[in-house]
């Protein structure tokens, strides 16, 4: 029986590329730089700055193979209502067939949905040993993801699927 071309593993990398977290998805649709994958959390439920983040919550994932972020969705699993985004400043994806796979780079961006948010780890970012390049784009994928958070915009990442 062949694999089901719709269902990808995902990859979360540290800096050393040593993998630190692995799920499936399912590719809800895919363009020449980007791809949108639902998920579902596995991980016990954990208060996380005023959210719980329940195990099976629904996300929708949307990753870049030319941007410097990517941005979850996150929805409740009893009602689906929206919980906030999850934003990651991280390398560009490596989107393959079967896999996407991409360096977190520790800096974060939680939006919730009255619109209020928090930039998450900065402490982690700082003490990283990232060359010239990558911490600039690091920074502007973050400046490039509170525009998108203030003009209200971050749902229209994830499109047709919430």
């Amino acid at each position: 029986m062949q694999p089901d071309p719709l269902n990808v593993i995902i990859r979360k990398l540290n800096t050393q590329r040593q993998e630190t977290w692995r799920y499936e998805g399912r590719i809800l649709s895919q363009e020449p730089d980007s791809i949108l994958v639902e998920a579902f959390f596995n991980r016990p439920d954990l208060p996380f700055h005023g959210i719980t983040l329940r195990e099976n919550d629904r996300y929708l994932e949307r990753y870049y193979s030319n941007r410097w972020y990517n941005i979850f969705e996150i929805h409740d699993r009893d009602d689906d209502q929206l919980k906030g985004w999850y934003c990651n400043v991280t390398t560009p994806a490596e989107i393959v067939p079967g896999y996407i796979s991409y360096v977190d780079l520790a800096l974060d961006l939680l939006v919730f949905p009255d619109g209020g948010y928090l930039v998450l780890d900065q402490d982690e970012f700082d003490a990283l040993n990232l060359d010239a390049h990558t911490r600039r784009h690091a920074c502007q994928a973050l400046d490039t993801l509170l525009f998108i958070a203030q003009s209200g915009w971050l749902g229209d990442t994830i499109d047709e699927h919430r």
